[in-house]
């Protein structure tokens, strides 16, 4: 160890002018005793009164001096610098033995347990994760009757396995852990993922389902209308407030009837039932809305058409585009009686259920809509053109962009079902250029499209009102 401050630089500089102020009035004091001396006292003692005088100032002048010095170092000196110990390491021998260090691979972890409610439990498990070399990179605590919900984001090295982690975890006082890999959209904070599915929300209001499967993980969203396709009331009601049960939660749905979110493996906590609970109020303030974007297209022959998002709001031309198809082509839309296709409609056009896209002319006539549904975890797309516009492409521009919607959604497949004999619907399918699955049951034709891990990068817009992926070849886009 070494002493970084010396006594040598801790010493003030002697100020020898202020001495000299002090002896000036010294000798001032003793030529005015000597007046009095010589003026009051007449006796032979006089002469000794001056020396006792002198001494006297002397004395308390040198006590003074002595003591001020004293008080003024201990006052207004630094306080002495800490003792720095050299950094305790290895010889320059062990250092060019080691080499290099070689970083650890890590891996993200998003993981929930649930601790006691009592002064030390979060401490205890923050001390198990260092001693495992994992990371705490956020940490969001949900509080419980009976407990603390704790969720972390981790980065853990990665040979550190998911059942070694829950072990540690239920070793150090966590239950009911839950563990699932994470990935860099994860280390979104979570106010600012909150805001952002809340603009999305705002904008579309399709983006509500998928909204609340980003904010509550994986959950399934079903969605039970007030009154069915027969017309009879469903009975299903939620309170305004909603309801929350352990792993499912009833949610009162804006359109009418009740949004049903179930979470088997984990059960929610109060703060997620308030924030879905946000989301679905701030849906229902919006009303109903879609994004104004729409795609101007040009087909071979050269009438142009265009492509837009449609709602509820679209079913009388639906309904007017269903008058005008023939049975056959309604027959391998719908796969039953070609009478009911007109119930299927408002709940196909619903933002509930997905998405829907519908093309039409330059006299606003709807000739052709794809749809996009969300079938529990899985997606299904569907497509139907009016019989005087099949074989232009239509079909094929609309499938493309319904599975670029799903791979932006997260979707892992989308699947269409039809029939053998539709052979449009089977060719749209395969140009697609994806991995596809095939399978029959009782005439009925499966067909699951696996989808990219990483979303397609948005194209650029080719005109101001134009925000959509590339068209078919068999269509091109028009020209301002």
């Amino acid at each position: 160890m070494t002493d970084v401050t010396s006594s040598k630089s801790a010493r003030r500089p002697h100020h020898w002018r202020h001495d000299l102020i002090e002896l000036a009035a010294l000798f001032t004091a003793v030529v005015v005793a000597d007046t009095i001396a010589k003026s009051i006292v007449k006796g032979p003692d006089g002469p000794y009164l001056l020396v006792f005088s002198a001494i006297a100032l002397v004395a308390t002048a040198g006590f003074h001096t002595w003591w001020a010095r004293r008080h003024s170092h201990a006052s207004h000196a630094p306080p002495p610098a800490p003792t720095v110990a050299a950094p305790a390491g290895p010889a320059p021998e062990e250092q060019q033995e080691t080499g290099p260090v070689v970083p650890v691979e890590t891996a993200l972890w998003r993981m929930r347990t649930t601790v006691a409610d009592t002064p030390g439990s979060l401490a205890a498990l923050c001390t198990v994760l260092a001693r495992l070399g994992v990371d705490i990179l956020t940490l969001q605590t949900h509080p419980l009757a009976d407990g603390t919900v704790d969720e972390f984001l981790l980065r853990a090295p990665a040979d550190l396995s998911a059942h070694a982690l829950s072990r540690e975890t239920a070793a150090a006082g966590g239950r009911d852990t839950w563990t699932e890999r994470a990935d860099a959209h994860d280390l979104v904070d979570t106010p600012t993922r909150v805001l952002g599915l809340a603009t999305r929300t705002a904008l579309d209001a399709a983006e509500l389902p998928l909204a609340l499967r980003q904010l509550l993980g994986r959950c399934t969203l079903h969605t039970v209308p007030a009154v069915s396709l027969t017309g009879r009331p469903t009975g299903e009601h939620a309170p305004v407030e909603g309801v929350l049960e352990e792993t499912v939660m009833r949610l009162r749905d804006p359109n009418g009837g009740t949004l049903i979110v179930e979470r088997p493996y984990l059960p929610f906590t109060p703060t997620e039932f308030a924030r879905a609970r946000a989301l679905v109020e701030l849906d229902a303030r919006l009303g109903p809305r879609l994004p104004r974007s729409q795609d101007v297209l040009t087909l071979p022959e050269g009438n142009e058409i265009t492509v837009r998002r449609a709602d509820q709001r679209d079913l009388p031309a639906a309904r007017a585009m269903h008058d005008r198809c023939s049975a056959r082509t309604l027959g391998l839309r719908y796969h039953g009686p070609v009478g009911d296709a007109d119930r299927y409609l408002d709940h196909l056009l619903s933002p509930r259920f997905g998405r829907t896209l519908a093309v039409q002319t330059t006299s606003g006539r709807l000739v052709a809509l794809g749809h996009l549904l969300w079938d529990g975890d899985e997606t299904e797309v569907a497509l139907m053109v009016e019989d005087d516009w099949q074989r232009r492409g239509i079909g094929s521009e609309l499938l493309g962009r319904l599975v670029a919607m799903a791979e932006e959604a997260g979707c892992a497949s989308v699947y269409a079902v039809t029939q053998s004999s539709n052979t449009g619907m089977v060719a749209a399918m395969r140009a697609l250029s994806l991995p596809l699955d095939y399978q029959i049951e009782e005439g009925t034709l499966v067909i699951t499209a696996r989808l990219a891990s990483a979303p397609r990068p948005a194209a650029r817009p080719q005109h101001r009102e134009t925000q959509q992926e590339q068209p078919h070849e068999g269509v091109r886009r028009a020209e301002r």
